[in-house]
């Protein structure tokens, strides 16, 4: 008799296990990880030097004593700099600084144009609080911040190798005039959080210091440049961060002078 009642439960539980199973739906998981290391490296022609300049004219201004940051020393400097007063042809202006390292006048001015022609080629919202810009020599990464643009003519030529120059001054521009604005402002914590991602893992690393330089870029290819860009490309932005991409498009930004 139990050895019947064993028989019957277990022909009852295969006859459950042959029945058709209820299907289960879940939400498809997005991808946390990023799909990139960085940003300025992945298309040369977001900005190009064959893009119009809003530079209008660069003045000599003597030499002065200035406090520069200098990256080979890791430290502030206090130089006699070489001084250029540059005019931009929407009304901005900013002071090159350049290390008495460059020796005469005449050379630290081909450099003081050099870059504030290419610093030109940045819309008006990057540049508006873009008060200095300090030249150096060396191989040391760009910086932004301190309303400033820090470069070192080293990196410069590796950065123009790449053809990426133009990404990697728009790169620190947005630190310079867009991270005391956005970088910890309500509407952009949410867009983050929302994305549940980063563009790339330099964003990731350092959410609140690099986040808003890595996507501005991405937000100029996918929406202002999309004819420069793969699809591919766009379709990876666009799908790792809409929230982001959202929040910036809700902005009012001054974009001369991208056509």
């Amino acid at each position: 008799m139990k050895f019947s009642a064993i028989i019957l439960v277990a022909l009852f539980l295969g006859a459950c296990d042959d029945e058709e199973k209820p299907t289960v739906f879940t939400t498809p998981q997005i991808s946390t990880h990023p799909p990139f290391q960085g940003t300025i490296f992945l298309d040369p022609d977001i900005i190009t030097a064959e893009d119009p300049t809003s530079f209008e004219s660069l003045t000599p201004a003597g030499q002065a004593s200035r406090v520069m940051f200098d990256r080979r020393l890791d430290g502030w400097i206090t130089v006699d700099a070489y001084l250029f007063n540059v005019t931009f042809d929407d009304g901005l202006v900013t002071e090159v600084q350049v290390n008495p390292e460059f020796k005469t006048s005449a050379l630290a001015q081909v450099q003081a144009e050099k870059y504030a022609i290419e610093i030109g080629r940045l819309p008006t919202s990057l540049r508006k609080d873009v008060e200095t810009v300090w030249i150096h020599q060396g191989i040391q990464p760009f910086g932004g911040g301190n309303n400033n643009i820090l470069i070192h003519i080293g990196q410069s030529d590796l950065y123009e190798s790449d053809g990426i120059l133009e990404e990697t001054l728009v790169h620190e521009a947005s630190h310079t005039s867009l991270d005391a604005t956005h970088a910890n402002a309500p509407g952009w914590v949410n867009a983050q959080e929302e994305d549940q991602t980063f563009i790339s893992t330099y964003a990731r690393d350092y959410p609140t210091r690099e986040d808003i330089a890595e996507t501005f870029l991405m937000y100029l290819a996918v929406k202002h440049r999309s004819d420069r860009i793969s699809g591919s490309l766009k379709e990876t932005i666009t799908n790792t961060i809409p929230h982001r991409i959202k929040y910036l498009d809700n902005q009012t930004w001054n974009l001369y002078p991208l056509k």
